[in-house]
């Protein structure tokens, strides 16, 4: 009985979710509590809740201050300066262009906001694209790619989904999942190159001369045509440019290094870079305000998982399920749940969102992958893998906007990149293997 409830719960979770009838924050808390009523715990779902969002705590406080640190430095202007320079380096080269491109978006991505990261690389390298003849496709494609990647920030989303979903700590996840990411840069930076290098020979047969001096009187009639590309310069703080990227390479490295806790290294990230670039009260609210509904629609949504979870773990009904798929995945297979667990977050991560496979299918999955001694954090690694496909999901808004930004077609975006965001999968998958950072086969074999 226990386990039918618990499937039921998570198909109406996933339908209500998917079929746009409750939004993934409200779904988050109606639902498992109603299911919860339903099976009888109702006197100590209070207890269950409050103990599901007391261990997310600190992954919503890590999101909530990673998001303003990064909004403060772009805000700031701490990556105007690569931007500028990196427009006068490409030079019409339309290999310099498409790495540069690649380059812009990894750097941007940093805040782990793909709607940051798509305005910001469109409006900066858009106007090159048009003045030399390249193929915006080849420009939403490589930005995309980039933050496909960078998407497993743990401010980014799924990660802290994956690890809020099985109730571990973010840094458990994402810490040992930088080397596969480092990969993952690699093989964005190599495609951009070869893609470039398509660009400068189709150009060349036919017969568009590359200009440098194009780029730049581009960049200015863009600006002068189109405002809404113009920075806002309000803002910035050229002056402490040094300061903002000292501090920025400092919190990286004792993030890297596990100085302290995540939460604990952007709270004193914030407050430094609060006080460095806005001293002022005004100044700090106006900043707040600005980003407030940015930062408010992540939080919300993972302490709302904090109830899930809660109710899930709690009425014992992920172990109901987590036992019936352990007994339907067949013993030669079980071993090898983790890689299965990558290979499937592809097309589940395409086909449903974000938090409908993370909340809704990954506990299921880990917890039978501890009956063949497999580790949550290892499932919650293997599970991040299908990112890169995911952003190409119709379910994701983002694309969206980068496919209007851009100027090209949903579906052209869509067939065009696709072989090279299942390249980026492939590619963190086996450097995850390789470092073993997800077992290849279970300890339990």
């Amino acid at each position: 009985m226990l386990t039918l409830l618990a499937y039921a719960m998570v198909c109406i979770f996933m339908t209500l979710i998917m079929t746009k009838r409750l939004s993934p924050l409200t779904a988050l808390i109606l639902v498992p509590i109603a299911f919860g009523i339903a099976g009888g715990f109702t006197a100590s779902l209070g207890d269950m809740m409050v103990s599901g969002i007391a261990k997310l705590a600190p992954t919503g406080v890590m999101l909530m201050f990673a998001i303003l640190y990064f909004a403060v430095m772009i805000d700031a202007g701490l990556f105007e300066p690569f931007v500028q320079r990196l427009i006068a380096l490409v030079q019409g080269d339309p290999v310099k262009i498409v790495v540069g491109t690649a380059a812009l978006a990894l750097l941007v991505s940093l805040d782990g906001d793909g709607s940051t990261t798509y305005m910001i690389t469109i409006a900066a390298m858009l106007p090159l694209y048009r003045a030399l003849g390249l193929r915006p496709l080849i420009l939403a494609c490589v930005t995309m790619l980039a933050g496909g990647v960078m998407n497993i920030l743990p401010w980014g989303g799924p990660t802290a989904r994956a690890a809020s979903a099985l109730s571990i700590d973010v840094s458990t996840v994402f810490l040992p999942l930088i080397p596969a990411m480092v990969g993952g840069v690699v093989w964005v930076l190599f495609v951009a190159y070869r893609l470039g290098l398509h660009e400068r020979q189709r150009l060349l047969e036919a017969g568009h001369t590359m200009d440098p001096g194009a780029a730049h009187r581009a960049v200015l009639n863009e600006e002068q045509a189109n405002p809404q590309y113009r920075d806002d310069t309000a803002h910035r703080r050229p002056d402490r440019l040094r300061l903002n990227a000292l501090l920025t390479a400092t919190l990286l490295v004792a993030l890297m290094l596990g100085v302290l806790p995540l939460p604990v290294l952007f709270m004193i990230g914030f407050a430094i870079a609060l006080l460095l670039n806005y001293p002022g009260i005004e100044q700090q609210k106006a900043l707040l305000a600005r980003h407030a509904g940015n930062v408010m629609s992540v939080v919300g949504l993972i302490f709302a998982a904090g109830i899930f979870t809660g109710i899930l773990s709690g009425t014992k009904m992920v172990d109901a399920m987590a036992n019936s798929v352990i007994q339907l995945v067949p013993d030669a297979l079980g071993p090898y749940l983790a890689v299965a667990t990558g290979v499937l977050s592809v097309p589940f991560t395409f086909l449903i969102s974000n938090d409908a496979f993370y909340f809704g299918v990954l506990p299921i999955l880990a917890k039978a992958g501890e009956a063949y001694g497999i580790s949550a954090a290892e499932m919650a690694r293997a599970s991040l893998v299908g990112q890169p496909v995911h952003l190409l999901s119709p379910l994701v808004p983002s694309t969206f906007l980068l496919v209007g930004l851009a100027g090209v077609d949903f579906d052209d975006h869509q067939r065009f990149t696709m072989k090279w965001a299942l390249g980026s999968t492939l590619v963190l998958l086996a450097m995850a293997l390789v470092t073993m950072v997800v077992p290849m086969v279970g300890r339990a074999a």
